[in-house]
């Protein structure tokens, strides 16, 4: 039988808080309860918002919960090859294309869908990208290209869809209105979603599916605010050649207002948590772990 391959993927970008907690000693109580592996990898793609003390302060946080993992540790910052080549292989295949309006340019073209009847949103509620890249001739991508111009790769969503066919993934977890076990995936819900930028050749989606194939992860366990991306993640495995992982979704961990802890919202971070006095002991049972 195959080993059980887990891993934790933070970004550094602030500090961690309990919901990081909770998916970190999750992943790690499951590695052992599976007898497997557990990685660490670092998701640093957003060289803007990434920073070494935030990165330094992940594994001191770590460190303090008693979570250990093997000692290399997969930086993303480090591998913009391995998605480039990625990005190569869908853009032979015709499945990508470079999209050149700005985030303003696009704001506004959602704010004239949305006045002339609504314009639908991802599972996250970000508008669906509204605009005609697609259309463009593939003389004036290169012109564009090759003057500068920035741009988004994004995924036809349709053609990829329709390359993949029907696609599903085992989920042993629960998705936020209850689902478990064999689950449709939809990624269409997505729209063309970006892969990638001129300045930087992977977005999340991509860069977490090639990892995970090849760190051989074979047990993706995380929160259920990712629940509905792995429709995209799924049909990118396919598109790819790239091996399906189980997936495991867990709770979120909620502030007072119901809300999911986030960096962004200033979340009580660990190391608050540790000046505190909180212990190890007390975060295992503040996340419902027990000891």
């Amino acid at each position: 039988m195959h080993t059980r391959i887990l891993r934790f993927a933070p970004s550094p970008n602030g500090h961690l808080h309990l919901g990081h907690a909770y998916s970190a000693l999750l992943n790690q109580d499951m590695t052992r309860e599976l007898g497997g592996r557990f990685l660490l990898r670092i998701e640093d793609i957003d060289a803007a918002r990434c920073r070494p003390e935030y990165e330094a302060a992940i594994y001191e946080d770590l460190h303090w919960l008693g979570i250990t993992w093997e000692a290399e540790v997969r930086r993303q910052s480090g591998h913009f090859d391995d998605y480039q080549a990625a990005l190569n292989k869908l853009e032979t295949a015709g499945l990508i294309y470079p999209s050149f309006e700005s985030r303003s340019e696009i704001a506004a073209l959602v704010d004239t869908r949305d006045r002339q009847g609504g314009w639908p949103r991802d599972p996250d509620g970000v508008p669906l990208y509204p605009g005609n890249a697609r259309k463009l001739s593939w003389a004036e991508r290169e012109r564009r290209r090759r003057a500068g111009d920035p741009f988004a790769l994004r995924l036809a969503m349709d053609a990829a869809s329709a390359r993949a066919g029907a696609l599903t993934w085992t989920e042993s977890g629960t998705g936020p209105q209850g689902q478990s076990g064999l689950v449709a995936a939809a990624p269409q819900m997505w729209g063309d979603v970006v892969l990638g930028r001129k300045d930087v050749p992977s977005s999340y989606h991509l860069a977490v599916v090639v990892d995970d194939a090849l760190q051989g992860v074979t047990d993706v366990v995380r929160g259920q605010d990712l629940f509905w991306s792995t429709g995209i993640h799924r049909l990118l495995q396919t598109l790819l050649g790239l091996p399906e992982p189980a997936y495991h979704h867990h709770k979120l961990i909620l502030d007072a207002g119901g809300r999911k802890l986030s960096k962004a919202t200033q979340a009580t971070s660990l190391r608050e948590l540790r000046a505190g006095g909180a212990t190890a002991v007390d975060i295992r049972r503040m996340v419902g772990l027990g000891r």
